[in-house]
């Protein structure tokens, strides 16, 4: 891979659980607890988990919407982690995000042109007629008419109103665009829509995706590289055709288990996850996943494993096929 055009060092979120009439810190929630990763120009990195393993944080972390606790964030090569927000603006404009509620994240008392043309505003990059035909070529590039600039959120579709936030993100003229769960809240038959409209955009524009989802067929279609992460880390990540095809962690295994398979004929290895998700205040002591794992081992209860890689392209943090002595020696 080139140069990473964003690339995360053992970063790490942990937010303080406060009880009592002096509100005394008691604890910390580990929501993200020492995740590296890199994505290269023109890529799509996928982020997959179940819900509450940290994914959304690391999204927001990276784009330095929630400060994180330790760690290192570069945009192409720079170090933003410690720049203050007036030192961080020039930043802003190389990467925008997608949220998940298309509705929530655009404010109902702006008309679409508005919302889509702020950013072009607070940038001071272009005023008045300007803007406006700037945002009428944005509204054409994601599927929506001219007209419809001058309509208000609550007048769009679900799907409609996700190509609003599209248009917005690409309004700067990003490099990066971290997208959380993009197309969780549409209908299957828009997601597919949605979907395309991205993959058009980064052929179009060599715009760069983390892409941050649940769904492991939206993740197959659109990504080039595959995180699976639990309990605040990632436990494995290989490129696509690699992951699907020969996943190594028995959690990225249970995933791929799960998937529905059209064809209620074809049978299928079911690794059905025993127990619940441990709570990320208290996770256990070792691997995060040896509490669920059908494969845990001595080692696995008392040692954490390190995240090595063991073929070409393909990382794994797990026993099995990392040595315990090396995680041991890592830590």
């Amino acid at each position: 891979m080139s140069a990473p055009l964003i690339e995360v060092a053992d970063l790490k979120k942990h937010f303080p659980v406060k009880k009592g009439l002096l509100r005394r810190t008691v604890g910390h929630v580990l929501a993200v607890d020492g995740v590296s990763f890199k994505v290269g120009p023109g890529e799509t990195l996928g982020l997959v988990g179940e819900s509450g393993c940290g994914k959304s944080t690391l999204a927001r972390v990276a784009m330095r919407l929630v400060e994180p606790t330790s760690g290192a964030i570069r945009l192409d090569g720079r170090d933003i982690t410690g720049l203050s927000k007036r030192e961080l603006r020039p930043y802003r404009r190389e990467m925008q995000m997608i949220f998940q509620d298309p509705f929530s994240s655009l404010n109902p008392r702006m008309s679409a042109g508005d919302i889509v043309g702020e950013p072009l505003k607070v940038h001071g990059i272009s005023r008045g007629r300007d803007t406006a035909e700037q945002v009428a070529g944005l509204f054409e590039q994601v599927g929506l008419r001219r007209a419809q600039m001058r309509s208000y959120p609550h007048e769009f579709s679900g799907g409609q109103r996700q190509r609003i936030s599209i248009a917005r993100a690409l309004a700067l003229a990003p490099k990066l665009i971290i997208a959380d769960e993009p197309v969780s809240a549409l209908d299957v038959s828009i997601q597919a829509q949605v979907i395309n409209l991205m993959m058009d955009l980064q052929q179009k524009r060599g715009l760069s995706y983390l892409f941050v989802a649940h769904d492991l067929a939206v993740v197959e279609h659109i990504s080039h590289r595959v995180a699976v992460m639990y309990l605040g880390r990632i436990v494995e990540q290989a490129d696509k055709a690699t992951l699907f095809a020969k996943p190594l962690h028995p959690y990225t295994q249970a995933l791929l288990a799960a998937v529905p398979v059209p064809n209620p004929k074809l049978k299928r290895d079911k690794r059905v996850l025993q127990g619940d998700v441990p709570s990320p205040m208290n996770p256990p002591p070792g691997c995060p996943f040896h509490t669920r794992c059908p494969y845990a081992f001595e080692p696995c209860r008392t040692v954490v494993p390190r995240l090595t890689e063991v073929a070409p392209g393909q990382e794994v943090a797990c026993h099995l096929h990392v040595a315990p002595e090396a995680s041991a020696r890592a830590a």
